[in-house]
């Protein structure tokens, strides 16, 4: 198959347009990229589709029927399918101490766990994650399944290290930084062959702590762990959490950086990904600039590609993935004769994608350091997150980035491009791609977050196509009357396609979300809703059905910040019930969930003191 693309030179939209410009306050020193997106596709097959023949079409459904009676295995904690590809592939820091220090000419530390446990107690686990590692439900009962998750007892096969990386933190290189308080255990194999990494975060002291105690609180891991999960069943890419734990220690944290610190518990969560890789893995190598780490760069991007990205290693010039960059001189980005290329491109669009999900539901993740951008697109480090509940393009959840708010939530689209930028840098600095592949992959999270989020917000409406004006105008009037972004969307699902209605009866709907708002905005409101009934009536579709298919995008439950503080209260305490309570509900978003209403609930007066609706790096 041959695969041209071509591109225009018609400038792509800044993406911070998608909020109405008097809504953002535009701080932070944010380059703005003009992109130029894919405008035409031809394809031409060079070959024709051939049938399998009845013999092997019945062969393989006798297969597929034979695989699909044998049930997976399920494992107990010693017999994990252990293979430590990281350590196996990768250049290792020659010492195994945990002192801090620059470490040089390495992707990891050796360094195992070290915080110290006094009856450490299971708090809460995630089935679904147990299943993705074959692990038995019944390990999770055993007396010593806290020691194991700790980092107390130690997995026979296991290889322990902590992740050596750098990062631009709120737009500054800030050099080396590096898994500070979490400590990977190893890769696990399950019955797929699917890499899993299992890492404990507040598991001790590593090179990359600086002066901090490497320690986690329970506070922060309740959120971590629930917000993990919470973005899984929104069908958000993200690391996992497979189990969080106390250690009975206590930790010692000023909260809110005022000189008033206060012991708190201390905890521990397993993180599951198939992989940590960050930007910012890439870019303290390259930073350093000498031919051993540019070539370090290159190993780690070999790495990646053949354990996580094998379909690019496999890609054959047959396939000719061609594609024009739009320039004067008509060049041509060919995809085929550099898999770096290639892999940077896939990168870019799964940093697009998981984006572009991201402002569908309103999450607004506080800390886009490139050192938090993950290469597999996944969501990865909860800090101070946030969803909105009253939409406001501004909203930042994290206090530290309050003076510029560089990543509030109208401005996390393009912020995804200038991490992408940096790490694109990174790849030409080791001479792995050009300027033009660099340029086209920027292109490409372009074309691709507008493309998702377009759909994705025609989806939210139940529009029969993209109407940008009607969105626009609708994010303005959610902005200027600070309605609530999930309960909205959930209850516009009501409305009904008849353009009959009287003037009088549209907002009826909706007045369970529209609260507090005078004449001149119902005006405002019941105009949106006559040219959005209009839309809903051309599309042909009965107003069940749109009402079925918005409530299976649209969720009624989303992770608010005081329904987290609710299940921390509690678990402070030792009643860890509405942590696991929060942990069913959010793993049907979509559901109804009848009984469980109250946690669809606007937040409290108390949501919205300091440490509940709004939290620091560190928190």
């Amino acid at each position: 198959m041959m695969v041209l693309l071509t591109t225009s030179s018609i400038c792509f939209p800044r993406l911070l347009s998608l909020y109405p410009n008097s809504l953002i306050r535009r701080g932070g020193g944010i380059r703005k990229f003009h992109l130029y997106p894919v405008r035409c596709c031809r394809m031409m097959m060079d070959s024709t589709e051939k049938g399998l023949s009845a013999p092997l079409l019945d062969s393989v459904t006798q297969e597929f029927k034979n695989q699909s009676l044998i049930q997976k295995k399920k494992r107990e904690l010693e017999d994990l399918n252990w293979d430590n590809s990281f350590v196996r592939d990768l250049p290792s820091d020659p010492r195994t101490d945990p002192f801090p220090r620059e470490v040089l000419h390495a992707c990891y530390t050796k360094v195992s766990p070290s915080v110290s446990v006094d009856d450490p107690q299971l708090v809460v686990w995630s089935e679904s994650v147990a299943e993705l590692l074959d692990l038995d439900n019944n390990e999770f009962q055993r007396p010593d399944f806290p020691l194991f998750f700790s980092g107390a007892s130690p997995f026979v096969g296991a290889f322990p290290y902590a992740q050596c990386y750098g990062g631009h933190q709120f737009g500054m290189w800030a050099g080396q930084l590096g898994d500070g308080r979490a400590i990977t255990l190893g890769e696990i194999l399950n019955s797929n062959s699917q890499r899993w990494e299992l890492q404990l975060k507040g598991a001790g002291k590593t090179p990359y702590s600086r002066f901090a105690d490497g320690l986690a609180v329970l506070r922060s891991s309740v959120r971590e762990f629930l917000c993990s999960e919470a973005m899984h069943h929104l069908g958000i890419p993200t690391t996992r959490a497979l189990s969080l734990v106390t250690t009975g220690k206590l930790v010692t944290r000023d909260m809110f950086y005022d000189g008033n610190p206060k012991e708190e518990q201390g905890a521990i969560v397993c993180r599951v990904a198939q992989s940590f890789l960050r930007f910012g893995s890439y870019q303290l190598h390259a930073s350093r600039g000498s031919n051993e780490d540019l070539e370090i760069v290159r190993v780690l991007a070999d790495y990646a590609i053949k354990h996580h990205f094998p379909h690019i290693e496999n890609m054959s010039k047959s396939e000719s993935l061609s594609f024009s960059t739009g320039d004067e001189d008509h060049s041509v980005v060919d995809l085929t004769s550099n898999k770096y290329a290639a892999w940077a491109v896939e990168i870019a669009e799964r940093t697009a994608s998981m984006i572009a999900r991201w402002q569908g539901v309103g999450f607004t993740h506080g800390v886009m350091n490139t050192d938090n951008m993950s290469i597999l697109g996944l969501t990865i480090d909860y800090g101070p997150f946030g969803f909105l509940d009253a939409f406001d393009p501004k909203f930042t959840p994290n206090t530290t980035d309050l003076p510029g708010r560089r990543y509030c939530f109208a401005n996390q689209p393009d912020i995804g491009l200038w991490n992408l930028a940096q790490f694109t840098t990174t790849l030409s600095a080791a001479h792995l791609i050009n300027d033009k592949e660099a340029n086209y992959a920027l292109e490409r999270y372009g074309t691709k977050f507008m493309d998702d989020y377009q759909d994705i917000m025609t989806k939210k409406l139940g529009l029969p196509k993209y109407n940008k004006q009607l969105i626009g105008k609708l994010l303005t009037n959610m902005a200027v009357d600070k309605v609530d972004y999930t309960n909205f969307f959930r209850t516009l699902s009501n409305i009904k396609a008849d353009t009959s209605i009287p003037d009088d009866e549209l907002l009826v709907p909706l007045k369970s979300v529209l609260l507090d708002i005078g004449q001149e905005r119902k005006e405002a409101w019941t105009s949106w809703l006559k040219t959005y009934i209009h839309e809903l009536s051309t599309s042909g579709i009965s107003d069940d059905q749109r009402k079925t298919s918005m409530n299976m995008v649209n969720p009624k439950y989303i992770l608010r910040n005081y329904l987290c503080q609710t299940a921390i209260d509690a678990a402070e305490i030792g009643d860890f019930g509405e942590v696991r309570r929060l942990l069913k509900l959010v793993e049907h978003p979509f559901d109804e969930q009848p009984g469980m209403e109250k946690y669809a609930r606007l937040p409290p007066a108390w949501a919205y003191r300091p440490g509940v609706c709004m939290l620091s790096c560190s928190s």
